[in-house]
């Protein structure tokens, strides 16, 4: 049975504390809102389709009051997909909380089904054996409940003997590739190298890559795609050298309502994440900096974008 990365036990959410990854495995019971969304903000819990999930079962949490499930739905403003969970549980209140409950399980259950399914999708569509792939920030299980969503297809390729190695971006500020997605997998048993971010296009260009893999945070109706800090430089080298660029996201992340990139509210998350690197100051005192924590890739920089029920040709 894999480790959940969030889950509703005995009454309180369940969720892996990712800020503690790779040092510790520790999971945080979660049982009010005030600490759903103390633990969103500090990216405990991160990754679209989870955060999907934290925002249904926060609903739970917060019986039916009106202002800490708006609260809870602003918690984070770029990923569409935590005011999307918010809104699948907040639709069923009049039934509730039994029935608020079942609609928060429905968005845990579809997510795991959408991650198998996804990974499935995304294999097929890559041509070819000894697969190497290059991806950035953290798009695995922990990102998800299960499996994950672009490392959801490394793991399905993995598993069919098609995958030679996984290039990890380690993703600064908070170092998501270095921290979590090499534990994933190193869990799996896939091979496996760190290397830094912007190493990536380098990489690309000297053509040690067959595709790139990411997540998304948010898709506009054109198919613009918001994602980690880091994406769009990958999208330059992976379109100058001829590699599939790839997005796999489930379709809670298509946002008809934005109608296209420039539309996308990009989250800066202050220069304290800049100037020190786990706690420890690499910049001098009194530093200024810029951190906002995703980019834009225009859609016509995506090869495909890969969801549980179909691929998108931007």
């Amino acid at each position: 049975m894999p480790v959940r990365t969030i889950d509703w036990v005995d009454g309180a959410v369940e969720l892996v504390d990712q800020t503690l990854l790779p040092d510790k495995l520790v999971t945080l019971r979660i049982h009010t809102v005030g600490e759903l969304i103390e633990a969103i903000q500090r990216l405990a819990v991160r990754g679209a389709p989870a955060l999907g999930v934290a925002g249904a079962l926060g609903v739970v949490l917060a019986d039916g009051d009106p202002g800490r499930i708006a609260a809870l739905r602003a918690a984070r403003p770029t990923a569409v997909n935590l005011a999307w969970g918010v809104d699948r549980a907040a639709a069923h209140l009049n039934g509730g909380r039994e029935a608020v409950l079942a609609a928060a399980l429905k968005v845990r259950d579809d997510d795991i089904a959408a991650c198998r399914a996804m990974g499935e999708r995304g294999a097929d569509l890559l041509e070819g054996d000894r697969l190497r792939i290059m991806t950035v920030c953290n798009t695995g299980g922990l990102a998800a409940v299960e499996r994950g969503t672009a490392l959801g297809v490394v793991q399905t390729l993995h598993e069919r003997g098609r995958l030679a190695e996984v290039l990890a971006l380690e993703t600064r500020p908070l170092l998501q590739g270095a921290r979590l997605t090499t534990w994933e997998l190193a869990r799996m048993g896939a091979p496996h190298r760190l290397i830094a971010d912007s190493a990536g296009p380098y990489l690309l260009a000297k053509g040690g890559v067959d595709a790139v893999l990411i997540g998304a945070d948010r898709i506009a109706a054109n198919g613009d795609t918001a994602n980690k800090i880091g994406s769009y430089a990958l999208a330059l080298g992976a379109e100058r050298a001829g590699v599939p660029f790839v997005v796999v996201a489930p379709e809670s992340t298509i946002d008809q309502g934005t109608p296209s990139g420039e539309h996308i509210e990009i989250e800066d998350r202050g220069p304290g994440e800049i100037v020190t690197v786990r706690g420890v100051r690499v910049a001098p005192e009194g530093t200024q900096a810029s951190n906002p924590a995703f980019d834009v890739t225009p859609h016509d920089l995506i090869s495909a974008i890969v969801t549980e029920q179909r691929v998108i040709r931007p």
